[in-house]
């Protein structure tokens, strides 16, 4: 698969470039400057689309010629969204309260085709069962720091995250924060004149 178009990627995320490169896609990567705040937090599958279309706008407006793409993660237990931790106390406060549990990890996908005025948006989730963790084994993960650039203090990818992880029910890649089919699908949906083979 080829793009007729360039191909941005508005993430400072490396696994997003580590993923998307796994497509033999060319593209550039410009980071997003838009604001993530927001005053009142919907649930997570309305958050992840809303921030993906949030950061995917000022990058296609910079290429409107090109097919832009931005993403946003979290983790979600019980409809309490756990993004990144703030320090390792918070990484595990995480990681004890995802002990044993499942939860669920939302990527909002949204593509932009600024020059044609096309913009689409879409939500993947996986529900992931954590193992019942130790304090030792917490404290040993949040040593590495690898939590601590992770929605919900952990990285299914990371040397550890693995162990941890009895069970995903969905694409492992959304749990990594870019669902590969679901952004084929995406692509062919709403860009598909843009896709050559």
């Amino acid at each position: 698969m080829q793009l007729t178009a360039p191909l941005i990627l508005a993430s400072q995320s490396p696994r997003r470039r580590t993923l998307l490169a796994q497509l033999n896609l060319s593209f550039m990567v410009q980071v997003s400057p838009a604001n993530e705040f927001m005053r009142e937090v919907p649930p997570p599958a309305d958050y992840v689309e809303e921030l993906a279309l949030r950061k995917v706008r000022p990058v296609a407006d910079d290429h409107p010629e090109a097919l832009t793409l931005a993403a946003d993660t979290v983790v979600a237990l019980d409809d309490d969204i756990l993004e990144k931790p703030a320090n390792p106390a918070a990484a595990r406060q995480m990681l004890r309260r995802l002990s044993g549990e499942t939860h669920t990890v939302y990527t909002g996908l949204a593509l932009m085709h600024r020059a044609s005025g096309r913009v689409d948006a879409e939500v993947f989730s996986t529900d992931v069962t954590m193992a019942s963790l130790s304090d030792d084994e917490i404290d040993a993960y949040v040593a590495t720091g690898s939590p601590l650039d992770k929605a919900g203090g952990y990285g299914i990818q990371d040397a550890m995250g693995p162990l941890f992880v009895e069970h995903i029910a969905g694409d492992y890649y959304t749990v990594m924060g870019l669902p590969l089919r679901g952004l084929y699908q995406l692509l062919r949906r709403s860009f598909g004149d843009l896709v050559a083979w």
